[in-house]
């Protein structure tokens, strides 16, 4: 373990920025961190540089983050950076049930109980005259459940209560599945019934803390004296509900230091608001804001190309390293062509010295990702696939499974249902503009069909059971460790975080990019910086592709460019004057970008 009694060794390596951020005795403090400017040092350096001045504690600091591992990760860096005790360190829920638990054991009353489902408790309590649709066909029962819960989280989040859950979504231009005071109603028989049963959501652990804080003075003393330095990564994550717990374990004191980059705030539907890190300022009167404006990750032509896609929002940051090769923008006649040429590069990278784990292909959604996994793994090129753990739980895929396992007459063979149901699987209108189901929806089923064809393909005798546990198998890659050799295959929010030497950005069509879904200023802003994250994770070679047709189904389906590659085949022509390069295949690269401005489809602005 490396020693505290020298301070060196934590700002070693950092430039005058960074140290500033690190040694500054100002709190609060904001750090705006962009990407590649070294978020997570600056963290955790300050943390061990004042533990090592004596400013603070370990046994009294508190640093929130919002995922597991990224609550690991700072863990490990504190160690290694020679920290003598461990930091509390977790996500704002898996903080808020600690303390919540403690003092249960210390009242020696009952443990808190989560919710495992909202879904689970509205089934047994959602009223027949909620399904009001204002005159549309009464949904799927299971489809009503999930919209209602899904509400009912979007509301928690931003501490919208039932009584004011229908002017709310009325005024954010929310469309639940069936009327907004239809939701409000079964929003309030979930609330009345979770109570009965006492228990908690995930949400309500925030919220229970943050009232028994700000009314218990006693409890309130405990709190604050066992936090008193207290630290937030990835700021511009914060909703609401953690906000108020965020400012009851301050109580108005000002040890605070925030990290995070609101051009990277993709949590919206969690209720995550860049606003808290634009009024950081007045929301903590008196607090200092700083900034780190170089991108140590990626190359100037990797830099300036993703940053091209932020509107009016100031200079690219400055880059240190060496200049590298163009991105590039490959336009495809099929999802197939697609795959099959993202597959070769990856192939000629690899034949290069390009490691396996230095590549990724990331994509708006995980169902565009079967056909190049499909592709990779003909080409004989190991793949990790990540953010399908939750496939098989998908309403519309259960509702397909199920369907597997009653297919028709069981006096027929195993495999003969087997085909029957692929057969009617394939048939069905999986179309994207089919209103019964979202743009997800639709990739899901699509997916499912495909790994239904593979099955099909390999078993010389399919059935119902055998498919089950062909699915869970193929799905099994989600498990491997990133250390493993192997390409990496990921949605963009579950980039988020990580970096590679290549990537490679799929599917940049309309209706995927942004999303099909999106369609208020606040939620276009969002798919922007969702693919500002996604071209920010390279730090060499950017290459991006989309296609003129794709398959839903069976169904081929015309598609035209996202309108974030005008901007971008345009900072691409740029890039090639300034190195000199023939600008002729950049300005090529862009001519449907050209197009799209002439129909009037521009990028939206932040």
């Amino acid at each position: 373990m490396v020693s505290l009694e020298s301070t060196d060794h934590l700002l070693r390596g950092c430039d005058d920025s960074q140290r500033a951020a690190i040694m500054s005795e100002e709190s609060p403090l904001l750090v705006i961190a962009g990407a590649g400017s070294g978020k997570t040092r600056i963290l955790t350096r300050r943390i061990a540089w004042r533990v090592a001045t004596g400013v603070a504690s370990p046994s009294t600091s508190l640093a929130l983050t919002f995922t597991r591992k990224a609550a690991s990760e700072l863990r490990l860096r504190l160690r290694e950076l020679g920290l003598p005790l461990p930091v509390t360190s977790g996500t704002f829920h898996g903080v808020a049930l600690a303390q919540l638990r403690q003092r249960a054991l210390d009242r020696d009353r009952p443990l808190p109980v989560l919710v495992e489902s909202k879904a689970r408790i509205l089934s047994t309590i959602l009223p027949d005259l909620a399904n009001r649709r204002s005159g549309r066909a009464p949904l799927d029962r299971r489809d009503l459940i999930g919209g209602v819960a899904g509400e009912i989280e979007w509301a928690k989040a931003r501490l919208i209560t039932p009584e004011r859950y229908s002017r709310e979504a009325q005024v954010a231009g929310r469309t639940p599945p069936i009327d907004v005071d239809a939701v409000a109603e079964n929003y309030q028989a979930y609330e009345t019934e979770r109570k009965r049963r006492r228990m908690y959501d995930f949400d309500d652990l925030l919220t229970t803390l943050a009232e028994l804080i700000e009314r218990d003075p006693d409890f309130a003393a405990t709190q604050r004296w066992n936090f008193r330095h207290l630290y937030v990564d990835e700021f511009q994550d914060a909703n609401a509900a953690q906000l108020r717990l965020l400012d009851a374990w301050l109580g108005g004191r000002r040890d605070l230091f925030c990290v995070g980059d609101a051009r990277q705030s993709i949590y919206g539907w969690n209720g995550a608001d860049p606003s808290a890190m634009e009024n950081f300022a007045s929301r903590y009167v008196g607090s200092r804001v700083m900034e780190l404006s170089t991108n140590y990750r990626s190359t100037e032509q990797v830099v300036r190309f993703a940053h091209s896609i932020l509107a009016r929002s100031g200079p690219p940051p400055r880059v240190t390293r060496e200049e590298g090769p163009l991105p590039t923008i490959t336009q495809y006649a099929s999802a197939e062509e697609e795959a099959i040429g993202v597959a070769d590069a990856i192939r000629r990278q690899i034949h290069q010295g390009t490691r396996v784990n230095e590549i990724a292909v990331l994509a708006r959604t995980n169902a565009q990702l079967i056909v190049i996994e499909r592709a990779l793994s003909q080409a004989g090129i190991a793949l990790r696939q990540t953010g399908t753990d939750h496939f098989l739980s998908r309403p519309e895929i259960q509702r397909a499974l199920g369907n597997l396992i009653d297919e028709g007459d069981h006096r027929r063979s195993a495999t003969q249902r087997f085909k029957t149901w692929l057969t009617d699987l394939s048939l069905n209108d999986f179309h994207e503009e089919n209103d019964r189901l979202t743009n997800e929806e639709s990739d899901d089923l699509a997916t499912l069909l495909l790994l239904a064809e593979d099955y099909g393909d390999l078993e010389p005798l399919p059935s119902p059971d055998g498919f089950r546990r062909y699915l869970e198998q193929a799905l099994r890659n989600d498990l491997l460790p990133r250390s493993t050799p192997a390409v990496d295959l990921l949605s963009f929010h579950r980039a988020k975080g990580l970096e590679w030497k290549s990537v490679f950005i799929i599917g940049m069509e309309e209706g995927y990019i942004p999303i099909n879904q999106a369609k208020t200023r606040a939620q276009l802003a969002e798919e922007q910086r969702l693919l500002y994250v996604a071209l920010s994770r390279a730090s060499s070679e950017l290459h991006c592709s989309w296609c003129t047709m794709r398959s839903f189904g069976r169904r081929s389906v015309k598609r035209d460019a996202s309108p974030y590659l005008t901007a971008l085949g345009e900072e691409l022509a740029r890039l090639a004057e300034a190195k000199r390069v023939d600008p002729t295949r950049a300005k090529a690269a862009f001519a449907q970008g050209r197009a799209l401005l002439a129909k009037g489809n521009t990028v939206p602005e932040r």
